[in-house]
């Protein structure tokens, strides 16, 4: 079994994750941004994964698939409308459109990209702790 192309798969979803991560909170910060720069109230952001097959083949012959960042690319949903006649940024009907950030939506994503990372930390340093054992045998 060779222990450094599971951890280099596992590296890809760690890398995978932290871009999440990075999303989401980027989504959070931006909740109450009616105007950006193109004018527009904020866009969420959403990640895409896809497969990815590593260069490495396995013992079995078989090659690794990691996980790796398709794309980020804009949630297409409406921002919700609310009525507030005295933002800058509120149209001639006193109606000001929101960014379509949902704060519940937002830290379900946070908690499972956090576990994801956590889980795939705890891949790492498993492997770690079986090649030094693996090297102790050899004393």
């Amino acid at each position: 079994m060779n222990l450094i192309s599971g951890i280099e798969v596992t590296a890809g979803a760690l890398n995978a994750q932290k871009t999440r991560l990075d999303v989401v909170a980027q989504n959070i910060a931006n909740a109450q941004t009616t105007r950006g720069a193109d004018g527009a109230p904020y866009q969420r952001q959403v990640v895409s994964f896809e497969s990815e097959l590593v260069r490495r083949t396995g013992a079995n012959g078989h090659s690794l698939q990691s996980v790796r960042v398709a794309g980020i690319s804009p949630d297409r949903s409406p921002g919700q409308q609310v009525y507030n006649p005295q933002h800058p940024d509120a149209g001639p009907d006193g109606l000001v459109t929101m960014p379509n950030v949902n704060m519940a939506f937002e830290m379900v994503d946070l908690i499972t990209a956090s576990r994801a990372y956590e889980a795939n930390l705890s891949v790492v340093k498993n492997a770690r702790q079986m090649a030094l054992k693996t090297m102790q045998i050899g004393k």
